[in-house]
């Protein structure tokens, strides 16, 4: 199962996410298409987070164990808000689609300096 970790400072600003573990999802040796859909979103985050909102980010990753932290350091603009917005939905439709028990997501509060 992955498990998404949105972070929020208690003012409600978007800090970050950690995804954590590999969905389990695919049958027989076939190829997993939910942990490949939460790798594509988390990737085109970060990747939208860094050049389209300009975000300053510190990403930590581990493929083997399905790990990615992904840290905002400065304060999230518009655009950022609207990535993770985004990014949240598009989550909380995959593990409504294929079930929680391949994907949870969980909100954390963070401080403003986490």
């Amino acid at each position: 199962m992955t498990t998404v970790v949105i972070e929020k400072s208690p003012s409600g600003a978007y800090k970050g996410f950690t995804c954590m573990g590999h969905a389990g999802y695919a049958k027989d040796g076939d190829p997993d298409i939910l942990c490949s859909a939460i790798s594509a979103l988390s990737i085109h985050t970060i990747n939208g987070l860094e050049k389209a909102a300009g975000q300053k980010l510190d990403v930590k990753t581990d493929e083997s164990t399905g790990f990615m932290r992904v840290q905002i350091l400065d304060e999230p603009g518009v655009g950022a808000n609207v990535l993770m917005d985004a990014f949240v939905h598009s989550m909380k439709e995959l593990s409504s689609e294929y079930g929680h028990k391949f994907l949870q997501i969980q909100f954390k509060e963070v401080k403003d300096n986490a």
